[in-house]
This record gives structure tokens, sequence and C-alpha cells, in this order.
């Protein structure tokens, strides 16, 4: 036979709190804009050149004086022109006699090295 458990009466506990979360996506367009301006830049470099040249002149000039007789100290005899130079003119012609306004006989031998060039 069985017997009968005896029934207590019930013992209340506090509460045990539960929480159940639930979870709803929802989306939020965020929008942040961007600009981008490409700058071209274009340089002009001016290169300032300075070319020189050069030049040389030579300016030559002449006097020629006419400086009277020579004085002599004491008679000359004249000799006939001797060979080996002949006094010339500019033109390359001999004065008969010596030069004008010169000594007898002229200048023997004519320039030393020869006629002068321009």
């Amino acid at each position: 036979m069985h017997c009968r458990p005896n029934v207590l009466p019930a013992i209340c506990h506090p509460t045990k709190c539960c929480v159940n979360h639930t979870f709803q996506n929802n989306i939020v367009p965020h929008i942040h804009p961007t600009h981008t301006t490409t700058v071209n830049h274009v340089n002009y470099e001016h290169q300032h050149f300075f070319p020189q040249t050069q030049s040389v002149q030579n300016v030559v000039t002449n006097t020629q004086a006419n400086m009277g007789p020579a004085p002599v100290p004491f008679p000359v005899p004249q000799q006939p022109a001797q060979t080996g130079g002949v006094p010339f003119t500019a033109t390359g012609t001999a004065f008969p006699g010596g030069a004008p306004g010169g000594f007898p006989g002229g200048f023997q031998g004519g320039f030393p090295g020869g006629f002068p060039r321009r």
C-alpha cells in the first residue's frame, strides 16, 4: 500500500527576471561628399642669353716730316751712287740725286729690314 505523501504549502520565491533581447536592423544612410579639383600648372621658365662678340681694330698712323737739309760740318765730295740702295718714295720710284731736302747721296741701303708694309 501506498501512503500518500504529505503536501505542504508552496513556498514562493522572488521572481527571477529574464531579459530577452530582440534586434531590428535599420539602415540610416550618411552621405559625406568629396570634391576633388585638379589644378594644372604651366610654368614658363624664361632663359635670357647675352651673346657677346668682340672685334679688334688696329689703327696705324704715319707722319712724315721734312726736317730740311742736314747740317754738314765739313764739305762732302760728290760720289756716284753706290749699288745697294736708292731711296724710294711711297710709290716706289727713286728720287734722282737723293731724297728732296736730304743730304747728297740720299739714304744708302734704304730702310733696315726693307720697305715698311701696311
